[in-house]
């Protein structure tokens, strides 16, 4: 393993370390007193278990939920069950316990409580349809398909939802939601993280149809009907705190970076357009610092964070980081510097990497193995490319979701 190899596994450790939900959580109960009533908790996420563990473990709850992803609990909890669900379309099982969820919190009184606990992944974990559940999957996986971002895909699945766009507080009522956030969503907007099932709704019918029309889903009328019916755009039974944030993920690789001895720069926790595209920008970033002739002497560190998007053309395997680490290779071929790229939730695409890694001698390992990196891109097969020029990276469900990071290593 290369010294910049070395650098990059130690970053992306020290990053999912400063954005485990667990002390946040517990920080944002610690103040708080036990109601006249009844507790209960549910959780919902790629971070339920996680926070729902912090949570029993300050306040003592009478029931309690946790809906994650597969493979995602981590043991039993006592007084909560756990349930695992499909992600990122949703599925039965994620339907069967929701539905669960709605009962447990039927008949409460005002002097009951819900701590709602709420990490990404929520959208397709936390659901129970209006329309069937395989009409459901299909507009998700259109949309997904398509390209379209966090935002657009939740302005459209919270119509077509039971608990989504603050129907679940309204189920609720009367008691009492403290919700708990840990956001995945650049500029954290509370109504949109998980399609805001406990805070009210900012989008309006009008966006939804607008979504439909601009990537020409296909819908059938009883969902294009029920985009029409408007959202709970007042809730006055929620208080609502944001734990976590991609703001934090990039302070972190800050702080890591420098303990390594780079230089730290900081572009941005917002970047949010095409992966490939944004792969070519940190490769020519790269390039740039590290060409002989800079006149630079010291190693530097770019940071970023947000969330890219990847219209699939092809049929191969991979996901946003690693397709956006892959197209950086060709710039930074030859050079000294890296490029790397993971989701602080050790998943990216249907995929077992949390993310990719490039370096000056990618594009030699690659053509020594027979991969067309075209071709790969092309397909959309990212996963394999890195996988012959050891670039996965692999970090195995974290318990935590806020967004991805992405790093530039130049050493001279």
């Amino acid at each position: 393993m290369t010294e910049l190899r070395k650098d990059a596994e130690k970053i992306v450790a020290a990053c999912i370390r400063a954005v485990r939900p667990d002390e946040a959580v517990k920080r944002a109960l610690k103040s708080m007193e036990r109601p006249a009533g009844r507790v209960v908790i549910v959780a919902a996420g790629k971070a339920a278990w996680q926070m729902a563990k912090a949570a029993s473990e300050v306040l003592e709850c009478d029931a309690g939920i946790v809906i994650t992803k597969y493979d995602h609990v981590m043991g039993d909890i006592p007084g909560i069950k756990c349930f695992e669900a499909g992600h990122p379309v949703p599925d039965d099982n994620g339907f069967r316990a929701t539905e669960t969820a709605l009962k447990l919190v039927s008949g409460l009184t005002k002097d009951d409580l819900v701590i709602f606990l709420l990490s990404g992944g929520g959208s397709a974990l936390f659901e129970l349809p209006l329309i069937s559940g395989d009409e459901l999957k299909d507009i998700t996986a259109q949309m997904l398909a398509c390209g379209a971002d966090i935002v657009e895909m939740n302005t459209v699945r919270k119509r077509l939802s039971a608990v989504k766009g603050g129907r679940f507080a309204l189920r609720c009522s009367p008691a009492k939601v403290f919700s708990i956030v840990l956001s995945d969503i650049i500029g954290d907007p509370l109504d949109m993280i998980a399609s805001g099932p406990a805070y009210p709704d900012s989008s309006t019918c009008e966006q939804a149809l607008e979504v439909v029309k601009r990537y020409d889903l296909k819908l059938l009328e009883d969902a294009l009907g029920l985009l029409e019916t408007e959202t709970p755009k007042e809730l006055d039974n929620v208080t609502t705190v944001v734990t976590g944030s991609v703001r934090e993920l990039c302070r972190a690789a800050e702080g890591e970076c420098r303990a390594l001895g780079y230089k730290t720069v900081f572009l941005t926790d917002r970047l949010d357009c095409e992966a490939s595209e944004a792969g070519r920008f940190l490769g020519a970033v790269a390039r740039s610092h590290a060409e002989p002739g800079t006149g630079r002497s010291e190693a530097v560190a770019f940071i970023a964070g947000g969330e890219t998007v990847v219209h699939l053309k092809g049929k191969g395997l991979g996901g946003r980081n690693q397709e956006l680490a892959l197209a950086a290779a060709p710039l930074i071929e030859g050079l000294e510097a890296a490029v790397f790229a993971f989701g602080s939730d050790g998943t990216d695409g249907p995929t077992d990497a949390a993310g990719g890694y490039v370096d000056g001698d990618t594009m030699r390992l690659l053509r020594e193995a027979g991969v067309d990196i075209n071709e790969a891109l092309s397909d959309n097969d990212a996963y394999h490319a890195l996988k012959n020029s050891g670039g996965l990276i692999i970090t195995g469900p974290t318990g935590t979701n806020v967004n991805d990071a992405y790093i530039v290593l130049v050493k001279y």
